[in-house]
């Protein structure tokens, strides 16, 4: 198929690399334009559903999984990290490297 389009493209050598890039920059644009925009609701990439019922027989596990284990429950705004963030605790890179 790619030959026989190379092969009808006319006006030469330089012809045939203006009308090869024009048909694949056609062909981009259809694509980015009518058949993904066509598409993008078929595609279940943003169809996520978070709930607070895990929906997993046996109990409450606590929100992460394992039964036993309890998650604390977010004081204040709910926006709390469970770290500090005013100082850098980590320790110096090794001289090693």
């Amino acid at each position: 198929m790619y030959g026989w389009i190379w092969r009808k493209l006319p006006f030469g050598l330089p012809g045939k690399l203006v009308g090869s890039l024009l048909i694949t920059a056609s062909l981009l644009a259809l694509l980015w334009y009518v058949v993904f925009p066509w598409a993008e609701p078929l595609l279940p990439f943003d169809d996520v559903q978070v709930t607070q019922d895990s929906g997993v027989p046996g109990g409450d596990t606590g929100g992460n999984g394992d039964p036993g284990i309890e998650v604390p429950e977010p004081t204040g705004d709910g926006h709390e990290l469970p770290y500090d963030t005013e100082e850098n605790n980590t320790p110096p890179p090794s001289p090693t490297r």
